[in-house]
């Protein structure tokens, strides 16, 4: 058995390596920890099969493959055709989303305090931004990245959405501090939902 296991981790992270993947991008291409996918490398423990299974449709590979020590020459190296490295990189996509929404604003607090100079609720825009930017956020994460951090997200919404309402109606004179309480429900809520989806567990 021990054979077996250090046979898989020696393909799971030539596999790996041979992509320019890390191991952090491995596990939530899979949605475990970064800590299990080292302990599969170092054969402390081995995916399931549902796993194993999992892992060689994303290297395009066979099963057969990740549990042999030695390979034919076509089966040398995953087909190419199976998996595809990006072009670009998503991180700084996202990055560069998620900043144009503060651009806009800037540039409409600039053209906005140049033509009315003595209106006052440019500032308004900083706080309405920050809830897009987080949408964008949200959208870029559930596609590319890890679901898990939705929860976050999410929460980082709700109460930025809370706060510029209160802020909006602070503007014209009027406090309701209390709209908060909704945060508290929401909060609640994206907290009991977490614990409903829970992520795989990291023992094998």
């Amino acid at each position: 058995m021990e054979d077996i296991k250090s046979i898989i981790a020696q393909n799971i992270a030539a596999l790996r390596q041979s992509k320019n993947m890390t191991q952090l991008e491995l596990a939530e291409k899979l949605n475990y920890s970064d800590k299990t996918v080292s302990k599969w490398e170092r054969a402390e423990s081995s995916p399931d099969i549902a796993v194993l299974l999992e892992i060689a449709k994303l290297f395009g590979v066979t099963l057969d493959y990740l549990v042999k020590a030695e390979h034919t020459e076509e089966q040398s190296s995953p087909q190419p055709d199976k998996i595809k490295e990006p072009k670009y990189n998503r991180k700084i996509i996202a990055y560069i989303s998620e900043s144009v929404g503060w651009i806009v604003a800037i540039f409409a607090f600039i053209i906005t305090t140049l033509i009315l100079q003595k209106i006052t609720f440019q500032f308004l825009y900083f706080v309405y931004t920050l809830p897009i930017v987080l949408i964008v956020k949200l959208v870029f994460n559930s596609i590319w990245f890890n679901p898990r951090n939705n929860y976050y997200i999410i929460s980082l919404l709700m109460w930025s959405v809370l706060a510029a309402t209160h802020i909006s109606f602070l503007y014209f004179g009027i406090n309701i501090a209390l709209i908060y309480l909704l945060g508290v429900a929401g909060q609640t809520v994206i907290v009991l939902w977490s614990f409903i989806c829970k992520p795989k567990s990291t023992k094998e």
